[in-house]
């Protein structure tokens, strides 16, 4: 059975990324990062066993056609890709995004470090219960079709505690989701 190319994309550590592979028993085809100053960051020790590729801070559409030319077919995921893909590369692959902000109940958890907010909003009463979603990358920031969701309620739960169970939640959506489609 053939399989399908997969791509992938982050800008933070890339554990979400390693941890997933070992999941899945497989390791994407291409790993890309955008520059970061290493004082900003550090990679995670799997993702340098296996290599990756460093794209410019701020690519430009030129930077992503050019190597994404010769994977017409592939999947693309996103994790913790703190960069907005250009139209032109959302319309013309099959591109993912995990999202650790429950954006099918509250909107307003899209866009960066939806997290703190989330926190912040439990604490204050406004908000009952937290979770993840995966969607399709569309052109708007975090605007693509919701394709999974995890929720839960989040009575005594702490920031740390947060920022683990969102992790947990979307790394079990992001394995049932690639078992499917990779």
């Amino acid at each position: 059975m053939a399989t399908k190319t997969w791509i992938v994309f982050f800008s933070q550590t890339g554990a979400e990324i390693a941890d997933l592979a070992e999941s899945l028993g497989r390791w994407p085809d291409r790993i890309y990062t955008n520059e970061r100053p290493e004082h900003l960051r550090t990679i995670d020790k799997r993702i340098e066993s296996q290599g990756y590729f460093t794209l410019p801070n701020k690519p430009t559409l030129e930077d992503y056609e050019e190597f994404l030319v010769y994977f017409p077919e592939s999947v693309i995921t996103l994790h913790g890709w703190l960069r907005v893909m250009p139209p032109e590369i959302c319309d013309k692959f099959n591109i993912f995004n995990g999202h650790p902000g429950l954006i099918t109940s509250y909107p307003e958890l899209k866009g960066k470090d939806p997290q703190i907010r989330a926190f912040e909003g439990i604490k204050s009463g406004k908000y009952d219960h937290a979770g993840a979603v995966i969607h399709k990358v569309v052109a708007g920031v975090d605007e693509g079709k919701v394709l999974m969701h995890e929720k839960f309620n989040t009575f005594g739960v702490e920031l740390d505690d947060l920022f683990r169970i969102l992790r947990d939640r979307s790394l079990f959506m992001w394995h049932n989701l690639l078992k499917g489609i990779l």
